[in-house]
C-alpha cells in the first residue's frame, strides 16, 4: 500500500460531477485499454492527484458551527424551540425514576404543552410542510422517546389516517380537534392474531342499509385490536381498520369488499366514559415506551354512522351500493397502504436521532476517560485505543451517512405528498421500508456496543444507555416488521430486476441498475481488482461501483435461484428456500443508496472545511462496509488478497483520522446537555464527572 505523505484536497468533491454516461463509457475505454496494456496503477493526471492525495496528516479544522448549520438545515430553528421549551420547563421534564401511570400523564401533559403553551402546531406541518414535521419528530423524541411516538400516534397515524384516507367532510369536521388536542384519537389496525399482515385483519364492519349505519364487531379474541397507542387512558376516537361487508340477496348473504378504515368514537367526550359495546384493557408494563398507554379494543356490534368510513378509496351510498375508483380489493388495500408510509418515514429519522444521542454520549466519555498508557507516562484516553476507534467510528460515520439517507428520504415523501406521482408513491413506499428496518437495526446494535464501550458508567441508568436501548428496541417491530419490510425491498428489486430485461423503466432510486447493470454484471476486472493505492481506494467511483456490483451480482443469483427452486416447491416454497439471500440483497441495495446520499452530500457542502470532514468520515463508511463484507468481494475476485489488505489498513486508518475530529462531528449534532441528559455525555468535560458524582448525592 503506498505511504500516507500526499494532503488531501478540500476539492475533492468536483470529481463527483462527472455525468453518469459519460462515466459508463470512460471505464468501458479505460478497462478496454488496460487488457490490451495492463500495468499496475490506474493512469492519473495531475489534475486527478491534486483532488484524490490522501487526507491532511495533520488535522482537519472543523467548525462545528457550520458543520451543524450544514445538518440541520433550514428547520434548525424549529427544533431549538422544541428544546427550549422544555429546558425551560422542570415540571415536564422526564425523571430517571418516575412510574408507568406517572409517566403516561407526564406524556400527555408535555404533548398538550408543546401544542397549546409552545404554539408548535404539528398536525399544520404534517400538510404544509411535512420536512418540519419531522424536524419537530426528532427533536420530541430527543427529548421523551415515549412523548415522541405518543406526538407521532396523534399526528402522523390517527391524524394522517383522516388526511389520508377521508375526504373533505372528515377533514372539515376533525382537523381543528386533532390539531389541537381536543380529539386525541388511536390508529387501530394491529390485531393479535394478524400485525403484519393486515388483509388478513379479522374485524369486520357490515352495512346496515336499515339504519344507514356501520357495525363494527369483533369475532374472535384473535382479532381484538392490540398495542393500540392512546387507547388506554387518553383516546377518545380510533381508526379502526376492519373488513368491509355489504350485505348481498345471495346465498352468502354478505360481500367481503376488502380491509377499510372507520373513525369510532371509544370515549365520550364530557364523561371520557368508554362507550357503549367496547372494551378496553391495558396492555401493561413495557420493555420501554412507557409514557405511551397502549391499550386493547374490543368491539361488540358498536354502530357508527355511515359517514364515519374514510372513503378516499372506496364508498358506500345510502342504498348499499360500493363504488371506487380502483378496480380490485388488492388496488385499493394498496392505495390505502401507500398513503400510510409516513409513520414509517418518522420511524427512521428519528432513529438516527436515537443514535445521534448514543454516539454522543459514547464518544464524548471516550475522549474524557483515561485508563492505562505507556510506562512512566500519563495515562491516555480511552478513545486512543484502536479497539475502541473500531467500535465508535464507523459508528459515528454510519450516524451521518443515516442522517443524510433519511433527510434524502423526508424531502422525497413531502414531494410525493405534493406531486402524487405513481413513480414516486412507489419509491418512497419501498425506499421507506428499507431505510426504517436497515437504520433502526443498525442502532438497536449500536446502543447495546454504546452502553459496552463506556464500561460500568455505560451501565448507570442516569447515563441513559438502558432508556434508548429500551425505548428505542420496539422500533424494529412497529410500522412494519423488519425482515418483513426487507422482504419488500426485495419484492420490488426483483420487478425492477424483470422490467430491465422486458425494456420497462426504473424508478430513481433503482436508476444505477438501468445505467450500469450490464457493467456490474461482467467479469471484474484482474487489474483492477488489484489497485490497492489509496486515491483509487478513497475514489467515489470505486466505492459505489463496489457497493452497487455487490447488489446486482446478488440480485441476478436470486432470479436465478427463484426460477430454479420454484420448478419444485412452488413459489412460496422458493422465495422461503431464498430467503436469507434475499433480505441480504435488500440491506446491499439501501446501503448502495445510503452511500450514493453520503456522496452527494460531501459534494453539495458549502464550507471547505465540513467539506472535508465529511469527504473523511464517507470514506471511513464505505470501506467499512466494504470490509465487513470482504468474503463476497474475495469470492467473485472482485477484490484481489493484496486490495483486501489494503482496504483493512486504510480503514484503521480512517478511523484514526476520524478520532482525531470526533469531538467536532458529535458537536455538530447541536445536542444541548439539557437534551443528551447523561453526565459522562457533556459538552465541558471538566464538569463531567462532578455533575455525574452529584447524581450519587456527593
Amino acid at each position: 500500500m503506498e505511504s500516507h505523505k500526499t494532503k488531501y484536497s478540500n476539492s475533492v468533491e468536483e470529481d463527483y460531477d462527472i455525468n453518469q454516461d459519460q462515466a459508463a463509457v470512460t471505464r468501458r475505454i479505460q478497462r478496454l485499454s488496460l487488457h490490451l496494456n495492463p500495468i499496475s496503477e490506474p493512469p492519473v493526471s495531475s489534475d486527478r492527484l491534486q483532488l484524490l492525495t490522501c487526507a491532511g496528516r495533520a488535522k482537519i479544522n472543523v467548525s462545528d458551527e457550520q458543520l451543524a448549520k450544514y445538518l440541520r438545515g433550514k428547520h434548525r430553528d424549529i427544533q431549538e424551540r422544541v428544546y427550549e421549551y422544555f429546558n425551560a420547563k422542570p415540571d415536564l421534564q422526564t425523571p430517571l425514576e418516575i412510574s408507568k401511570d406517572e409517566h403516561r400523564e407526564l406524556c400527555m401533559r408535555q404533548l398538550v404543552g408543546l401544542v397549546r403553551e409552545a404554539g408548535i402546531r404539528p398536525f399544520k406541518y404534517v400538510v404544509e410542510d411535512p420536512v418540519k414535521y419531522f424536524a419537530v419528530v426528532e427533536a420530541v423524541g430527543s427529548v421523551d422517546m415515549s412523548l415522541g411516538i405518543k406526538l407521532g400516534v396523534q399526528y402522523s397515524l390517527w391524524g394522517g389516517s383522516v388526511l389520508n384516507l377521508g375526504t373533505k367532510k372528515h377533514k372539515d369536521k376533525y382537523f381543528e380537534g386533532i390539531d389541537n388536542m381536543d380529539y386525541p384519537g388511536c390508529f387501530a389496525m394491529t390485531e393479535l392474531h394478524h400485525g403484519s399482515n393486515v388483509q388478513g385483519l379479522q374485524t369486520i364492519a357490515t352495512f346496515d342499509p336499515l339504519r344507514d349505519e356501520f357495525i363494527i364487531d369483533t369475532p374472535n379474541d384473535g382479532a381484538i385490536k392490540w398495542w393500540i397507542g392512546n387507547a388506554a387512558v387518553h383516546g377518545k376516537f380510533a381508526t379502526v381498520f376492519a373488513k368491509l361487508m355489504l350485505p348481498t340477496h345471495d346465498t352468502k348473504g354478505v360481500s367481503d369488499m376488502g380491509v377499510h378504515a372507520f373513525i369510532v368514537p371509544i370515549r365520550d367526550m364530557k364523561t371520557h366514559e368508554v362507550l357503549p359495546g367496547i372494551e378496553i384493557h391495558d396492555c401493561g408494563h413495557k420493555v420501554g415506551l412507557n409514557g405511551v398507554d397502549n391499550g386493547a379494543l374490543k368491539f361488540r356490534s358498536v354502530r357508527i354512522p355511515r359517514d364515519n368510513l374514510l372513503n378516499r378509496f372506496g364508498d358506500v351510498s345510502r342504498d348499499g351500493k360500493y363504488t371506487s375508483s380502483l378496480p380490485s380489493i388488492n388496488k385499493r388495500f394498496a392505495a390505502t397502504l401507500g398513503e400510510l408510509v409516513g409513520g414509517r418515514v418518522g420511524l427512521a429519522y428519528s432513529s438516527v436521532g436515537v443514535l445521534k444521542i448514543a454516539v454522543t454520549i459514547a464518544v464524548r466519555y471516550s475522549l474524557l476517560r483515561q485508563q492505562f498508557g505507556p510506562p512512566k507516562q500519563p495515562e491516555i484516553s480511552i478513545l486512543d485505543y484502536q479497539s475502541q476507534q473500531h467500535k465508535l467510528m464507523p459508528m459515528l460515520a454510519s450516524t451521518y451517512a443515516f442522517h443524510f439517507a433519511t433527510s434524502y428520504l423526508v424531502e422525497k415523501y413531502a414531494e410525493m405528498k405534493k406531486s402524487r406521482d405513481e413513480e414516486l408513491v412507489s419509491d418512497v413506499h419501498t425506499l421507506s421500508a428499507g431505510l426504517k428496518a436497515y437504520v433502526t437495526s443498525y442502532t438497536a446494535k449500536s446502543l447495546s456496543t454504546c452502553r459496552e464501550a463506556c464500561g460500568g458508567h455505560g451501565y448507570a441508568a442516569v447515563n441513559r444507555f438502558g432508556s434508548l436501548r429500551n425505548d428505542h428496541d420496539i422500533f424494529q417491530t412497529f410500522e412494519g416488521d423488519n425482515t418483513v419490510l426487507l422482504q419488500q425491498v426485495a419484492v420490488y428489486l426483483l420487478k425492477q430486476y424483470k422490467e430491465k430485461f422486458q425494456g420497462g423503466t426504473l424508478t430513481v432510486t433503482w436508476n444505477y441498475l438501468r445505467e450500469s447493470m450490464n457493467t456490474y454484471l461482467s467479469q471484474p476486472n484482474p487489474v483492477t481488482s488489484r489497485w490497492e493505492g489509496e486515491d483509487h481506494l478513497r475514489n467515489p467511483n470505486f466505492q459505489l461501483d463496489a457497493f452497487r456490483y455487490r447488489t446486482s451480482r446478488l440480485l441476478q443469483s436470486v432470479a436465478f435461484r427463484l426460477r430454479k427452486h420454484s420448478k419444485t416447491l412452488g413459489g412460496f416454497g422458493a422465495w422461503n428456500r431464498c430467503l436469507n439471500h434475499l433480505l441480504t440483497l435488500a440491506e446491499s441495495h439501501i446501503e448502495s443508496v445510503i452511500l450514493a446520499k453520503f456522496i452527494e452530500a460531501v459534494r453539495s457542502c458549502p464550507d471547505a472545511s465540513s467539506r472535508a470532514a465529511l469527504k473523511l468520515v464517507c470514506d471511513l463508511y464505505a470501506l467499512d462496509r466494504i470490509w465487513n463484507d470482504i468474503g463476497t468481494y474475495r469470492n467473485v475476485d472482485y477484490v484481489a488478497p493484496n486490495k483486501a489488505k489494503a482496504i483493512h489498513k486504510l480503514t484503521e486508518y480512517l478511523s484514526f483520522q476520524v478520532k482525531n475530529i470526533a469531538k467536532e462531528l458529535v458537536d455538530g449534532f447541536e445536542l444541548p446537555d439539557h437534551v443528551t441528559r447523561a453526565p459522562i455525555g457533556m459538552q465541558a468535560a471538566e464538569e463531567a464527572y462532578s455533575q455525574y458524582a452529584q447524581c450519587a448525592g456527593f
